[in-house]
C-alpha cells in the first residue's frame, strides 16, 4: 500500500525546502580527487550529518578511516526491534568541476534554469540522493506518521575516486549495518520521468601504456626519418586495438560473455528507444554512425557486452608544440567488462596484447590498475515487487528494469557483507544530466517524484518484508533477516 496521503501532501507542500537543502550541500566543493582541498570533503560530511539529524534520524555521525575521506553513518530505528531494516546508501563527494569556461553557471553555485533543471556539480550525483532519503523520513515524521521500517544510512566520501576504503569500512561496521534490503541512490533512469531499477553493472579496468623512443626530444628536421618518435609509435600501437569496423581486436575480448536469453533480448527490444534522441543526447556529430541498429542491440552493447575506449592521451600539448620528435608518450585504455566476465582474465589479455611486438622496437611499459568485476541480480521476490509499486505511486507510471553501462564498485562489497540481501539500485540521473561533465543538472520534477517514491519505498518495503517474514516464520534457515529479528525479539 502507498505511504499515507498526509505524508505525500507534506512532501509536496515543502518541496522548496528540500531544494534549498540540496543547494546548500551543492555549494560545498567536496571534490575527493587528489589535488583538491580535503577540508571541503570534511565540511560536506559534517553538513550531511547535520541534515540527517535535522530530518529526524536518531543518530548521524562523521566516521573517519585512516587515509580516507570521511563517511557519515546514521540510524532511525523507530519502527521497533522486530521490524524490517533498510540500509540506504548515497555519497557526498563529487567529481572535479572540469573546465570553468564550459559551465553555463559557476559549478558550485547551484542555479535553476528556465528548463526546470538545477545546475551545479553534485546536484544529481549524488547529493540529491542524500536529500531524498532524508526528506522522505522527515515527511513521515512531520506528518505525524512513522514508517513501518527501520533505516540505516551510509553516506560515503570517496565514491568518485573508486571507493578504495569501502570494503574495510563495511568489514569494520558490518554488525551495525545488518539489514534486510539495500537501497542505493546512485544510478539512473532510462528517461526523464521514467522510473528505473538497475539490475546489472559493467566492471572496470584502466590500463596505462607508456612509450619511450628517445631520451630527449629532437629537432624533427635534423633527426626525422631515421629515428622513430614515441607519439607515432603509440598511435600505431593503439590502432591495433580496433578493426576497420570499430570492433575490439584483442583476442578473446568477449569469449567469456554470457549470451542473453531470448526473453532477455525481447525485454531489451521492448524498452523505449529513439535513435535520433539517442544521438542528440549523446552529442554525436552528424557524420558519425551509431554502432548499433535498434533498441535491443544498443542496450545489449551498452549494458551486457564489454567495451574499450581511449580515455586519455599524453604527448605534447598543441599550444606548446614545436617541430620536434616526441621522446615519450602515454595513453590510458579504459575497459568496461560485461557482467560475469572474469576481471583477472580481462586484465591479462589486455596487458598481453599491448605488450606484444612494440612498434619499431620502442620501449613499451604497461601498467594495469585493479580490475573490478561487473554485477547482476535477478529482480525477483517481494522487495522488487514492493519497489515497483512504490515507483509507480511516486512517478505515476510503471517502472522499467535496466542495466548500467558504468561501474559502481561498492555494490558487490555491500551485497557480500549483507549476505546477499536484495539490492535496489535507484537514482535521479537522466540521459541529459551530464553527471561527471560540465553543466551537471537535475530535473526538479523528477526530484519531486523521487521524494514521493522514497516515502512510498519505506512503506511498501516495510509491509512487504514483514508479511514475507510472517509467512516464512518458523521455516528454518530460509527465513529472512526480518523474520529472524522478529523471532529473536519474541524469545
Amino acid at each position: 500500500m502507498p505511504a499515507p496521503r498526509a505524508t505525500i501532501d507534506w512532501l509536496d507542500a515543502h518541496l522548496e525546502d528540500r531544494i534549498g537543502e540540496l543547494e546548500a550541500l551543492a555549494r560545498i566543493p567536496s571534490v575527493s580527487a587528489e589535488g583538491f582541498e580535503p577540508e571541503a570533503v570534511r565540511r560536506s560530511a559534517e553538513a550531511v550529518a547535520a541534515l540527517l539529524l535535522d530530518a529526524g534520524f536518531e543518530s548521524a555521525a562523521v566516521v573517519d578511516l585512516e587515509g580516507a575521506h570521511p563517511y557519515v553513518l546514521g540510524e532511525w530505528m523507530g519502527a521497533g526491534e522486530g521490524a524490517p531494516t533498510l540500509l540506504l546508501y548515497a555519497h557526498h563527494d563529487v567529481q572535479p568541476p572540469g573546465r570553468a569556461s564550459h559551465w553555463r553557471t559557476p559549478p558550485f553555485e547551484p542555479t535553476r534554469g528556465e528548463d526546470g533543471r538545477l545546475y551545479g556539480r553534485g546536484v544529481v550525483d549524488d547529493k540529491a540522493g542524500i536529500v531524498v532519503f532524508a526528506g522522505a523520513l522527515r515527511a513521515w515524521l512531520e506528518s505525524g506518521e512513522r514508517p513501518p521500517v527501520n533505516l540505516k544510512i551510509v553516506v560515503e566520501g570517496e565514491e568518485e575516486i573508486g571507493s578504495g576504503h569501502l570494503a574495510g569500512f563495511l568489514r569494520r561496521h558490518h554488525e551495525r549495518l545488518a539489514a534486510d534490503v539495500l537501497v542505493l541512490s546512485d544510478t539512473a533512469n532510462l528517461a526523464t520521468g521514467l522510473p528505473s531499477l538497475t539490475t546489472s553493472l559493467r566492471g572496470l579496468l584502466n590500463v596505462d601504456v607508456r612509450v619511450k623512443a628517445l631520451d630527449h626530444p629532437l629537432h624533427s628536421g635534423m633527426w626525422g626519418g631515421p629515428l622513430p618518435d614515441a607519439a607515432s609509435a603509440l598511435a600505431r600501437l593503439l590502432g591495433r586495438l580496433f578493426d576497420a569496423e570499430g570492433e575490439v581486436a584483442i583476442p578473446g575480448f568477449e569469449s567469456d560473455v554470457a549470451p542473453l536469453s531470448a526473453k532477455a533480448r525481447a525485454d531489451l527490444e521492448a524498452l523505449p528507444f529513439d535513435a535520433g534522441t539517442f544521438r542528440e543526447e549523446g552529442g554525436l556529430v552528424a557524420s558519425a554512425a551509431l554502432r548499433a541498429g535498434h533498441a535491443g542491440e544498443v542496450y545489449e552493447r551498452l549494458w551486457h557486452r564489454p567495451s574499450l575506449a581511449l580515455v586519455a592521451l599524453e604527448g605534447m600539448p598543441l599550444a606548446a608544440a614545436g617541430n620536434q620528435l616526441i621522446a615519450e608518450a602515454a595513453a590510458r585504455v579504459g575497459v568496461r567488462l560485461a557482467p560475469g566476465q572474469d576481471p583477472h582474465a580481462m586484465r591479462e589479455r589486455v596487458v598481453s596484447f599491448l605488450e606484444a611486438d612494440p612498434p619499431w622496437g620502442v620501449e613499451v611499459r604497461v601498467e594495469a590498475g585493479e580490475a573490478v568485476a561487473g554485477w547482476r541480480i535477478e529482480p525477483h521476490g517481494p522487495a522488487f515487487a514492493a519497489a515497483e509499486r512504490a515507483l509507480r505511486a511516486g512517478y505515476g507510471t510503471d517502472a522499467v528494469y535496466i542495466g548500467c553501462g558504468g561501474s559502481i564498485p561498492f555494490v558487490a562489497p555491500f551485497a557480500e557483507v549483507l549476505g546477499g540481501v536484495p539490492a535496489l539500485l535507484l537514482g535521479l540521473e537522466d540521459p541529459i544530466c551530464n553527471a561527471h561533465g560540465e553543466n551537471e543538472s537535475l530535473d526538479l520534477a523528477d526530484f519531486a517524484r523521487a521524494l514521493r517514491s522514497a516515502a512510498h519505498v519505506f512503506d511498501e518495503l516495510g509491509r512487504a518484508l514483514a508479511s514475507e517474514a510472517e509467512r516464512r516464520d518458523g521455516a528454518g534457515p530460509d527465513r529472512t533477516g526480518a523474520a529472524r529479528a522478529r523471532s529473536q525479539a519474541t524469545q
